[in-house]
């Protein structure tokens, strides 16, 4: 019989995920118990929970792409890795791709604040 996870113990096995591995998650975890991950969590997981889009007039989800690093690198990393969880490495790689997406589908607000962030470390950013 497996021993029951606290609240800590699963936050720090959902911490050295992927976002892909957390996507593969939320998808598992919403077949398995019949329910759609609410708002908080998709966004809690970095936009890695699958978003429930309505055909709206009105934009309502935003990719933010990076379009530069500008000459503090090591500041524009680190911002990236605190808004997507991402490793070290994967942070790295996803910087030095020019016209990388940081965050894909997100509501404006967070779209704004990430563009923000990314742009205070130097960064050069688009939000479509």
């Amino acid at each position: 019989m497996m021993a029951k996870l606290s609240t800590e113990d699963l936050l720090e096995q959902f911490e050295g995920m992927t976002l892909i591995e957390l996507s593969e998650f939320v998808k598992a975890f919403e077949e398995k118990f019949d329910v759609t991950a609410a708002a908080p969590v998709a966004v809690a997981a970095a936009g890695a929970g699958p978003a429930a889009a309505e055909a709206v007039e009105e934009q309502d989800e935003f990719d933010v792409i990076l379009d530069g690093a500008g000459d503090k690198k090591i500041q524009v990393i680190k911002e990236v890795r605190a808004l997507t969880s991402l490793g070290l490495k994967e942070a790295k790689d996803l910087v030095d791709t020019a016209g990388a997406k940081v965050l894909e589908k997100v509501a404006k607000d967070v779209a704004e604040k990430a563009k923000a962030q990314l742009e205070g470390a130097g960064a050069k950013v688009t939000v479509k």
